[in-house]
Order: structure tokens, then C-alpha cells, then sequence
């Protein structure tokens, strides 16, 4: 069943006086429990339906839906993952995690079980009462999944999480989120421009033209899991969808 449906979104806005269409009649849906990553050149509008689908922006034509509701707000329903981590620098690990279960009014008896669940999960232990700045930008990565997941959201959406990382910490929170994802089964949208993280972690691509985004195609991606990043099939589908990037303008 699909859990999200996106139907003829284009979106347009103003910017110094100029009409910006950033994006143009996008059609495509994300099954119950599926991973997809979005995928596109910088500035082609990837973040843009994002932000639309978790409810930040309105669009200015089509329409998405969440279990067949239309999304007009943001909501606890979706999780969201940034590259600038949006951690609260003065809440230690523990109390960054608990923050959307405050908001539920779970008690704190069950919020602090929660919490710890998902310190142990991401390999946080020892850092439960650390600050924001006491931590490297890959835990605190851990520390953002951490929280999104912990609220228990319907779908999680991840905006180039891993973008500021250095190349091993990004490859090493990849293997982390496929492996995670494999024992959560959540569904989830990931942005990305690197061919290579989307054929690592998804179970589709969609590609995304140059701005104005349209869907230009879609890829299954059939390599076994856990993914090796150096296997035949992932080789192939990684050459595949490279090529037909370069002929993106």
C-alpha cells in the first residue's frame, strides 16, 4: 500500500523580483516500509518536496497524502533528519531524545526507557548526559536519528543527513542507517546528490531533472542486503544511473 502518494506537485516562489518554478508536475508514491532516495543535481528542488511532503511549505499546485490524508501542517506523523543535526545544545543526549516524547506527554518513567532503548541502538552509551558541543559530528548525527525515530513517526524524512560529514564517518552513518532500517522497517524519503549513497541505502531512486524538478526516472535497486558497495549488481546500477546523469542540463 502506498503510504505516501504525491500527486502534480509544482511548486513556484518569488525571489528578487523573478518568478522561480522549482518544481514542475511531480508524480510518485513511497510503499508501507519502503526506503526511496531522491536523487538530483544540487538546486534542482529535492529539498523543496521534502519540506512540502513534512508539511513545512504549501505547494502551489497538486496535493500529497499520507495514508490517503491530505497534508496541509507539519506533524508528529513524520520524522525529520537534517544535515545541520538541529540538535538543542543546551539538553544533553538522553534529553534530546526525549524532547518529542515530552511533547506526547509520555511519562518520564517511559521516556527515559525510550531513550535509553535508542542510546543502545546507535551506540551512544556513555554519552547519555554529554552536550551537543561535547560531541563529533557523527554522533551527533546519531544522536538526531536517535531522537526522530524515538517519537515513533509514521515516515522519516532525511534532508542530505550526512552531508557535512567527512567521507569514512558518512560511509560508516550509512552502514548504521541500512542496518537500522533492516531491523525497523520504516519507511523512509532521503535526499541525496551522491549516486552512490542512493544506491547503497535505497530500495528505489527516483531521479530528479535540473531545476525545475520533474521525475526524470525511476530505478528499483535490487542488490542484496546488507549492500556491499562493491558488488556487481550495486556496480552496475550505480554506472547506469551515472550515465544518465550526465545528460541532466
Amino acid at each position: 500500500m502506498s503510504q505516501i502518494s504525491v500527486q502534480g506537485l509544482s511548486k513556484s516562489f518569488v525571489k528578487n523580483s523573478e518568478l522561480i518554478n522549482a518544481v514542475e508536475n511531480v508524480n510518485f508514491e513511497v510503499e508501507d516500509g519502503e526506503f526511496v532516495c531522491l536523487l538530483g543535481p544540487s538546486g534542482c528542488g529535492k529539498t523543496t518536496i521534502l519540506r512540502i511532503i513534512a508539511g513545512l511549505e504549501k505547494p502551489t499546485t497538486g496535493k500529497v497524502l499520507l495514508d490517503k490524508k491530505e497534508i496541509n501542517k507539519a506533524g508528529a506523523d513524520r520524522g525529520l533528519v537534517f544535515q545541520d543535526f538541529a540538535l538543542f545544545p543546551w539538553r544533553t543526549v538522553s534529553k534530546n531524545i526525549e524532547f518529542p516524547l515530552e511533547l506526547k506527554k509520555i511519562p518520564k518513567k517511559d521516556r527515559e526507557e525510550i531513550s535509553k532503548k535508542y542510546i543502545d541502538l546507535f551506540g551512544l552509551e556513555g554519552f547519555e548526559n554529554a552536550y551537543p558541543s561535547e560531541l563529533s559530528g557523527g554522533m551527533k548525527q546519531r544522536v538526531a536519528l536517535a531522537r526522530a525515530l524515538a517519537a515513533k513517526p509514521k515516515v522519516l524524512l532525511m534532508d542530505e543527513p550526512f552531508g557535512s560529514l567527512d567521507a569514512q564517518t558518512r560511509n560508516n552513518m550509512q552502514k548504521e542507517l541500512q542496518n537500522i532500517w533492516i531491523k525497523e522497517k520504516k519507511t523512509v524519503l532521503f535526499v541525496t546528490h551522491s549516486v552512490d549513497e542512493a544506491v547503497y541505502l535505497a530500495d528505489r531512486i527516483i531521479l530528479l531533472s535540473a531545476r525545475p524538478a520533474k521525475v526524470r526516472k525511476i530505478y528499483e535497486v535490487t542488490c542484496t542486503r546488507p549492500r556491499i558497495r562493491t558488488s556487481p549488481e550495486c556496480s552496475a546500477i550505480r554506472a547506469t544511473i551515472l550515465s544518465e546523469m550526465e545528460s541532466i542540463k
